[in-house]
């Protein structure tokens, strides 16, 4: 079994608390939490799925049951979007900014730990090259990283394309597999595929690599913190996000307002008793 240098303080697989809402699960974490998760499915071996939730994937949701499906399986899906810290916190739940995870702020830190253990990375998914651009960017900035790619553009309906892709993934004998090929299709090829991925970590990563290429401009971090992320994103990519940010959200309005006088309601009754 392969040793990891395990930083001082992080404990493998620790307990994490779940609040459910609106219809999902969600696994509050913090980065340093999360990556201790990421040390102990790498220690011990597993096929695990660590999911993400936003309110993308809310919406995505109630359009696919596949999605719901997904999400079923998944062993944790921790918070991207702080959307859903707010709306959590509405619903009374204990979150904070700091469970609200990004792949653009968790990424220097997987990274950082992949290449001081030397963990091997392979990542599937963007438009030919970008992936090889991302991992190039990666490498320069992580010194002894090991990463490959594979483009995500590629017919998943065909038994031969995907079963070379399928091939090319377990022949790279992974600890980590980001897959990020946008939702949902990422989730439906996990899903679809799982039997034939090897024992490893499995991270449905959107576009991770388009950001860590460069190919999508990355919102200044002080965005996240004054919700406003979300129309740095829009302004930078206005015909691929204004649907995402402009008209999906409104679909879970009425989920919200549900849940908030039910529990409101709950509280109300429970304070008259």
């Amino acid at each position: 079994m392969k040793a990891s240098i395990v930083p001082n303080g992080i404990d493998y697989l620790p307990k994490v608390r779940a609040f459910n809402f609106m219809g999902i699960k969600l696994n509050v974490f913090t980065i340093n939490s999360l990556m201790s998760m990421v040390y102990g499915v790498i220690e011990t071996q597993r096929r695990i799925i660590i999911a993400n939730h936003n309110l993308h994937s809310l919406a995505l949701i109630k359009k696919y049951p596949i999605m719901a499906e997904f999400y079923s399986i998944a062993d944790a899906v921790h918070i991207d979007g702080i959307a859903l810290v707010l709306i959590g916190r509405a619903l009374g739940c204990p979150l904070k900014r700091a469970n609200r995870i990004t792949y653009v702020d968790w990424m220097p830190h997987l990274m950082a730990a992949a290449a001081l253990n030397r963990w091997r990375i392979c990542c599937l998914g963007s438009k030919p090259g970008v992936g090889e651009a991302a991992a190039d960017v990666l490498r320069k900035r992580f010194k002894g990283l090991l990463i490959v790619t594979h483009h995500g553009y590629f017919d998943v309906a065909s038994a031969a394309e995907n079963g070379a892709v399928l091939d090319y993934v377990n022949g790279s004998t992974p600890d980590i597999l980001m897959v990020g090929m946008g939702m949902p299709r990422q989730e439906r090829w996990i899903l679809e595929n799982l039997t034939d991925l090897p024992n490893t970590l499995v991270l449905p990563c959107g576009a991770a690599l388009d950001y860590a290429a460069g190919i999508v401009p990355t919102p200044p971090r002080w965005t996240g913190w004054f919700c406003a992320e979300w129309l740095y994103r829009l302004l930078a990519e206005p015909q691929r996000m204004w649907h995402r940010y402009l008209v999906e959200p409104w679909s879970l309005a009425g989920p919200f307002a549900h849940e908030w006088y039910k529990r409101y309601a709950d509280r109300r009754t429970d304070h008259e008793i």
